[in-house]
């Protein structure tokens, strides 16, 4: 239990640093650093007599971790305790720690006053005095604070109002009425100073209808308008869910999002993902145990520092010699980062688990189609997502919640509201992919330049206003044009090609300008950048685009990367009316090596070495068994053509020979098996077998004979060789000359 509250307010603290106020920046800065505004928050921890003493260790070590990791030197923490106050030398609540400034004196006297905190004894007030402690907490969040700054209310308690032991409240029989109404008094003050309240209850006790009640009644606006930012009120069953869950409460009150990852314990790698659109993030990693030893890896798998700057990055760690800790990165490297956690012998038997908080940008590249419409047209609006940098969105978990919002205005005309949507319902093309689509119908009274705006909320994300002229056309436009450039996979410094389809209706040349808009400047270059139609030219002309060199995108482009762009084509003979804006979307990938380039040759070439072994190999084999003595009949004759024995050979050596000597020469001569015997035989492929002696080596076939000595011969008997293919019959020369025939080479 103390473990998982550790790990939850480690995590939140960080949330504290990574607070950044929404607004609009129209033009895309690649270059803009975030901004961490200070935290003016209070904790109120239960000590009252329903709460166990795991669980007051488990707030006590939360609260500390609040303050110790928050990376913000700004923030304020106010800590204290609350239960009930029974008699008049009680008090309600117990402040433990005062408004203190994060800074590294305040952060060293957190953990002295935070242990300050202690269980309520039965004689000491043992209620849940929930207007006593909100009133504290407002008290503390206003009193000569800076009311920009947000104020924040985390209220942890295992239990339900209970005031019935407290004098201050009345006549024992109106006491929990009484109660009830300073709860909504105090509520209603906490609204009118700006304090949202954010109440967890955990274990079987707390009201969920009153938690509710709590974080209904204080103050609603969130740092963006959408319901997941109101304060809420939350319930877990124990220690185990306390950790996800109040790393999601303190997401939505601070506009942050949050992704859950791995556990394991270690030693181990886990793995967790950072957005595309993290302009700030943390990754907290819930170490269990202060002995494990934590290493941080970037997507390209490097090990970074934990303090400083890295590449485009600025790191810093907080909480580095405790159970939590969190590497807070601005400007991350978008991808998978891999946290590696090692411990000694000992401490290895808590899980690891790691989580990521961010906050990010989001744009977008705003299209109309016709660019340049006559009244009475319906203009299909096209909303892209990209990132602060250009680059195409295409995962809907990166913008879940997301709410887009557009209207037309202009002379002429009452404002108009455009629905954009991402559902795939025409003229929707796919449902999420990333464009936001919708159609309006230019009214007969508008005339001159309309204003098509649009813009992106999500909670966790700066939210982006873009506007984007059409022009209105009296009549049929003197020049149109229309761009085929298709979507393509390609690598840096390479050239898409495509064409522009003009028509001159005319007697005057015009001169069209190309550009390229809604991406970073250097990323692509448009070729040509101007061109000139003769009068009356209908035709087509050929338009490339060249994708900047890797040095360009530094360490973005790692395995990849979509390159969102629009084109546009203006006529600037006319007032430059847009003709076209043609959205463009592109696929950087690293240049392939040459593995990459000729996989195909080499996987041809591994296929035929193997092959052309096992070819070797399988003729090897082979030459060994049809060279195999192995059931050969060898027979020792006399002079007078008597057979004295018979031998069966068995298999022979590395080289197949079949060693053998005659035994008893003048009493009782027989053929025996001798390693490193006067004689040997072994089969002859072609037929028959090969007997070789001290003078030489000659071809024996079936029935045939050789000389051993002046009275001895060898005879080969019929047989059937190694595999159960008969033999062939051969014709054996004189052992003094003549011709071998075809197996003289195995001779």
């Amino acid at each position: 239990m103390r473990r998982a509250a550790v790990s939850v307010l480690g995590g939140t603290a960080v949330l504290m640093s990574l607070l950044a106020p929404a607004g609009r920046d129209p033009v895309p800065a690649a270059d803009a650093v975030p901004a961490f505004p200070a935290v003016n928050y209070a904790v109120a921890v239960d000590e009252s007599a329903s709460l166990a003493a795991d669980d007051l260790k488990a707030e006590k070590a939360a609260a500390a971790r609040i303050a110790l990791g928050d990376v913000s030197s700004d923030s304020h923490v106010t800590v204290y305790g609350f239960a009930a106050a029974e008699s008049a030398d009680q008090r309600a609540v117990d402040p433990v720690c005062p408004r203190t400034g994060l800074d590294a004196a305040g952060r060293e006297s957190i953990d002295a006053c935070v242990g300050k905190l202690r269980a309520r004894k039965k004689d000491e007030g043992t209620g849940t005095d929930f207007p006593s402690a909100i009133r504290q907490g407002v008290h503390d969040l206003t009193d000569g604070t800076d009311p920009a700054q947000p104020r924040v209310l985390f209220l942890l308690t295992d239990g339900k109002l209970d005031v019935t032991g407290s004098p201050a409240y009345g006549d024992p029989a109106h006491r929990t009425a009484e109660g009830e109404r300073q709860l909504k008094q105090e509520l209603a003050n906490a609204a009118a100073h700006g304090v949202q309240v954010w109440p967890l209850g955990f274990g079987p006790d707390p009201d969920r209808q009153q938690l509710d009640r709590m974080a209904a009644g204080g103050y609603q606006k969130g740092c963006v308008a959408l319901p997941s930012a109101a304060p809420k009120a939350h319930k877990v069953s124990g220690a185990k869910d306390i950790g996800a869950t109040l790393e999601e409460i303190f997401a939505a009150a601070h506009c942050l999002r949050h992704e859950q990852g791995p556990s394991k314990r270690p030693p181990a790698t886990l793995e967790i993902g950072i957005s595309p659109l993290a302009t700030v993030g943390s990754i907290v990693v819930d170490k269990g145990d202060p002995a494990v030893r934590i290493t941080y890896f970037d997507p390209r798998g490097h090990k970074v520092p934990t303090h400083g700057t890295y590449e485009n990055s600025a790191l810093e760690l907080a909480g580095g010699s405790g159970p939590v800790e969190a590497l807070k990165i601005v400007d991350p490297l978008p991808g998978t980062w891999k946290v590696k956690a090692e411990a000694p012998e000992g401490h290895r038997s808590l899980p690891v688990a790691v989580s990521v908080l961010w906050q990010g940008e989001l744009r977008g590249a705003l299209t109309a189609d016709p660019p340049s419409p006559q009244t009475g047209d319906k203009v299909t609006v096209t909303m892209r997502l990209q990132t602060r940098e250009g680059y195409e969105i295409k995962d809907p978990r990166d913008y879940a919640g997301l709410r887009v919002a557009g209207e037309l205005t202009g002379t002429g005309i009452t404002a108009l509201p455009l629905r954009l949507a991402d559902d795939g319902t025409a003229p929707d093309r796919t449902a999420g992919d990333g464009d936001f689509t919708g159609t309006v119908q230019i009214p007969a009274a508008a005339r001159g330049t309309l204003k098509v705006s649009a813009t992106l909320t999500a909670s966790g994300l700066k939210a982006d206003t873009r506007d984007l002229g059409v022009d209105v056309a009296p009549g049929a436009p003197p020049v149109t044009a229309a761009l085929d450039l298709p979507a393509a996979d390609t690598h840096p410094g390479a050239t898409v090609t495509g064409t522009l389809a003009v028509h001159n209706t005319t007697s005057t040349a015009h001169t069209l300008r190309l550009t390229t808009a809604d991406v970073r400047t250097g990323l692509l270059t448009l070729s040509p950048a101007q061109l000139t139609l003769k009068p009356g030219e209908s035709g087509t002309r050929e338009v490339s685009v060249e994708v900047a060199p890797a040095s360009v995108f530094g360490n973005r482009l790692g395995d990849g990367l979509s390159l969102a762009a629009t084109v546009r084509v203006t006529d600037t003979t006319d007032g430059d009316r847009a003709l076209v804006a043609s959205p463009l979307s592109l696929r950087v990938t690293p240049e392939p090596g040459i593995w990459d380039r000729f996989w195909w040759a080499f996987v041809g070439a591994a296929v035929a070495l193997v092959v052309a072994a096992a070819l070797v190999a399988a003729w090897i084999g082979l030459r060994r068994r049809r060279r195999d003595p192995y059931g050969l009949r060898l027979r020792l004759v006399s002079e007078d053509g008597d057979v004295l024995s018979e031998h069966k050979a068995g298999h022979g050596n590395k080289k197949q020979w079949y060693e053998f000597a005659v035994a008893e020469a003048h009493r009782s001569p027989r053929l025996e098996k001798r390693s490193h015997g006067p004689y040997a035989v072994r089969r002859n492929p072609e037929g028959g077998a090969v007997l070789r002696t001290q003078g030489g080596r000659t071809p024996l076939r079936a029935g045939g004979r050789v000389a051993l000595t002046d009275l001895l011969h060898l005879e080969l008997a019929e047989d059937t060789p190694s595999g159960g293919r008969p033999s062939r019959s051969a014709t054996v020369p004189a052992p003094d000359g003549g011709s071998g025939g075809a197996y003289e080479d195995y001779l």
